[in-house]
């Protein structure tokens, strides 16, 4: 048994959120990880309409063995917010995640709800910020993340927000092993948030090409691209990647350069690289866009999310007996 604040907090067995992943999370993961002794969470924009969502909340409620959460996008890119915040209102999750944007009406209507607001955080900048709205946890999201990837390596970012906040921080990005979850815990950190490590997971809905890939690929081949959704998000360098390039057009820097329209092309750019991903996910080409981070360097094979969990467990044994061993 590790005992953090995220598992004294929700009172599961191990110090793991299965992070959010749009269009890979999905209730089966959800099970298996409530299952597992770990926190599931994930993205309320995996389903197409509120209405689903709202389905969705019912049957991880019925079906979990365990605490979950959901991921909320809270820009103007996400224009289902208000309805997946009145349904957290209703179905109330253990916890939300907040991602790219203010966290303070999730803060405001669910804190009274008894739902913990953990936020996204790439700096210290905006972790201060979402301290002074009340967040009750950070994730610290560094350079070895998948998807939305922070540019400070965890080693910094995490001692950073430590030091110089009040919140209990969680290290989102680069572990893959037992001995890296350690390695995290080490630093300080509560846990950590593991994303890519489980995409290629049997309970994982993606298609085979997309769970090949995962494993097929190695860290040298995670590269950053804005095109996705304005934000840097690290993605497989495959073929159709390498045809179309990692950095927005002419067209796209002008559009979101110009103040009065930034707004609107950045929805424009979330919604058009949403759907590549969503094509990446469900259909059966390797012209299409995979979001995963370097992590995938440890994943050769497909496993139920239980066998993932025991061998991180088991590696985590190990790696600590090898470090005791080393100290005179």
């Amino acid at each position: 048994m590790i005992n953090t604040w995220l598992t004294k907090t929700f009172d599961v067995k191990h110090p793991i959120i299965l992070a959010p992943m749009f269009l890979v999370s999905n209730v089966d993961m959800m099970v298996a990880a409530s299952k597992a002794g770990i926190l599931g969470c994930t993205p309320a924009l995996n389903w197409r309409t509120p209405e689903e969502f709202d389905k969705a909340m019912e049957e991880m409620k019925d079906k979990c063995q365990g605490p979950f959460g959901i991921n909320l996008i809270t820009n103007k890119s996400n224009v289902h917010l208000k309805k997946q915040l009145e349904i957290c209102e209703d179905k109330v999750p253990d916890f939300v995640i907040t991602s790219l944007g203010s966290p303070q009406e999730c803060i405001e209507r669910l804190a009274k709800k008894g739902c913990k607001v953990i936020c996204d955080v790439v700096d210290l900048d905006y972790a201060k910020k979402v301290e002074d709205l009340g967040a009750d946890a950070l994730i610290a999201v560094n350079s070895g993340a998948g998807g939305h990837a922070g540019r400070i390596p965890a080693g910094i970012l995490v001692p950073t927000l430590i030091d110089k906040t009040n919140l209990p921080v969680i290290s989102a990005g680069g572990v893959g092993t037992g001995a890296g979850l350690l390695s995290i815990l080490s630093l300080g950190a509560e846990g950590v948030s593991m994303g890519t490590p489980f995409i290629a997971s049997s309970e994982s809905g993606v298609n085979a090409d997309y769970k090949k890939a995962i494993m097929d690929y190695g860290a040298k081949d995670i590269v950053l691209t804005s095109k996705i959704s304005g934000s840097p998000c690290t993605v497989i360098k495959t073929p159709y990647l390498e045809k179309i390039g990692t950095d927005q057009n002419v067209l796209e820097k002008v559009l979101n350069s110009n103040k009065k329209i930034k707004k609107y092309a950045k929805m424009l750019t979330f919604y058009k690289g949403m759907k590549l991903l969503e094509q990446a996910a469900f259909g059966a080409t390797y012209k299409s866009v995979w979001c995963a981070g370097p992590s995938l360097e440890f994943v050769d094979k497909e496993e139920p999310i239980q066998v993932i969990v025991d061998r991180l467990v088991s590696e985590f044994d190990e790696a600590l007996k090898a470090f005791n061993a080393k100290i005179v």
